[in-house]
């Protein structure tokens, strides 16, 4: 950064709620916003990581040190009206938190900075933090409400945790993709990234995307073969009426599948129980291990809650689990066609290593 751009830049502050102040730069919006701070470990992927609805209420830290120098692709958009480079339409986090920004970006896809990407879409963004220091406290005393103040423009904290954000994140509508596929699915929108839609519908599958609270098995003119359950923002207690639904496909014993929040929803709905973690996870190189191949995988994750086995009802097996803390990273029923995945089988960004569970999910409905 020159000189002369330091000096064009705004005063940014990231306040957390035990009082502690991170002083920086900004260069996003001039607003100022709550939420609750969180850390990625990942070291590429912002466009992505930015528009996926799982980090709505929150607010973003990136612990790579270099962001921004491969620019923002355009909104190209595939056959399906799906945009091509993003997870969502717009972006969801609430604000980013940055060490060092390049203020030069070079890259054949990119269309526009960063910055000026931010700007657009109204998201405060702040560079010069020490975010080692700060990744190392959430670490410590886990993720806390944190708050974005832009200039004297202040602004009380608030935890997202309290909200239904999967109805703030899905889709408003019944929409259907790919007519003409082999397989039909419903996929239940919680705050879905955009690469599930597109994984489905590379495997020849019509999907009917419906919102979070919409009664499928009421609809008798929905005409299905499987259930997908999405990843989202939130607690997954906030969705009830997601849990009442999955629950009744059960008894009628749909194939199910659920996917990172799906995970969890998929648990309640067994009766079991979830909990908050402490730090959650959140990066592209999160190691999962299958329990019965004892076979490890790089993953994707954007998650701060869990499930709690020691909860789930008999007939459950658990199918991964994070090799780093031990958390429950999916779930398998032993003679009914439900499973699900903690991760991210989809990626964007990140390997696509699990990418075949969607394979053994479409054989469940053979």
């Amino acid at each position: 950064m020159t000189e002369n751009i330091g000096a064009a830049l705004k005063d940014a502050k990231l306040v957390l709620q035990d009082g502690t102040v991170f002083q920086g730069k900004s260069f996003g919006a001039d607003v100022s916003v709550p939420g609750e701070v969180v850390f990625n470990t990942g070291m590429v992927g912002y466009p992505e990581s930015l528009t996926d609805p799982s980090y709505k209420g929150q607010i973003l830290v990136l612990t790579y040190p270099l962001i921004g120098n491969y620019g923002v692709p355009g909104n190209d958009k595939d056959e399906h009206g799906l945009p091509l480079s993003f997870e969502s339409e717009k972006i969801r986090a609430e604000g980013l938190i940055v060490s060092n920004y390049s203020f030069n970006y070079s890259h054949y896809t990119a269309a526009k900075s960063l910055a000026d990407w931010l700007k657009e879409e109204g998201k405060p963004a702040i560079f010069g933090i020490d975010t080692r220091q700060l990744t190392k406290k959430l670490r410590e005393k886990g993720v806390m409400l944190g708050k974005i103040v832009i200039g004297n423009n202040d602004v009380e904290f608030e935890d997202p945790n309290l909200r239904n954000l999967a109805a703030e994140t899905c889709t408003n509508n019944k929409v259907t993709y790919n007519h003409s596929g082999k397989k039909r699915i419903v996929l239940i929108d919680c705050g879905v990234k955009l690469n599930i839609i597109r994984s489905l519908i590379n495997r020849r599958c019509c999907v009917i995307r419906v919102p979070w609270d919409y009664d499928f098995l009421a609809d008798k003119e929905l005409d299905f073969d499987g259930i997908v359950i999405s990843n989202g923002p939130g607690d997954p207690k906030m969705c009830t009426a997601t849990i009442n639904n999955v629950a009744a496909a059960m008894k009628e014993e749909h194939p199910i599948f659920g996917i990172c929040l799906g995970n969890q929803i998929l648990a309640l709905a067994a009766g079991g129980d979830t909990y908050k973690l402490k730090y959650g996870h959140r990066s592209q190189n999160q190691p999962c291990i299958n329990n019965e191949t004892k076979r490890c995988y790089i993953t994707t994750q954007n998650h701060g809650y869990a499930v709690n086995m020691k909860t789930m009802p008999s007939g459950w097996e658990e199918l991964f689990v994070n090799a780093n803390d031990g958390t429950n990273e999916g779930l398998r029923h032993k003679n009914k066609p439900f499973m699900s995945f903690q991760a991210h089988p989809e990626a964007t960004p990140g390997p696509l290593d699990t990418a075949f569970l969607f394979d053994e999910f479409l054989g469940m409905m053979k």
